[in-house]
């Protein structure tokens, strides 16, 4: 899977609002990206709370945190001072990145087949090469799991 490292991104990181390329966010060593349907829902927020907390075992394991919705910077903004999370953020309002990933595709909501984003999570080694996918995953104890396997 090739991905456009020159496409920019809005990104929100450490409270600094920046405009990044896909190659300059995924400059670190490894990064896992999770792309997520909306701010601020129950499912999200659990989930982003997990991350956030494992935050520092996944940095000492050479992976950044990254998370991808279509909300906006400033719903991001709210989110994170709301919700107290140590996560970056990227806004893909257009939906760029979600469909290069193919995390905005058809899906099953409540027995009928919508256009929607895929709960899905990456994980991007530091030559740009995705390592890893997974795919309509659930929320809860994820991050864990994640964390888990790179462990090992």
């Amino acid at each position: 899977m090739n991905l456009n490292l020159e496409n920019k991104y809005l990104i929100l990181e450490n409270n600094s609002e920046k405009e990044l390329s896909l190659g300059d966010i995924l400059s670190w060593d490894n990064t896992i990206l999770f792309f997520y349907p909306k701010d601020n829902t129950p499912w999200c927020t659990i989930e982003n709370k997990d991350f956030s907390c494992l935050k520092n075992d996944f940095e000492s394991k050479w992976y950044k945190l990254i998370w991808v919705s279509k909300d906006s910077i400033d719903s991001h903004k709210r989110f994170v001072e709301k919700q107290w999370l140590e996560i970056s953020l990227i806004s893909d309002p257009d939906l760029i990145l979600h469909k290069e990933l193919w995390a905005y595709w058809e899906k099953n909501n409540y027995w009928k087949i919508v256009q929607g984003v895929i709960r899905s999570t990456f994980i991007v080694s530091w030559n740009w090469e995705v390592k890893k996918e997974y795919r309509n995953i659930r929320a809860k104890w994820h991050a864990e799991r994640i964390l888990k396997e790179i462990s090992n």
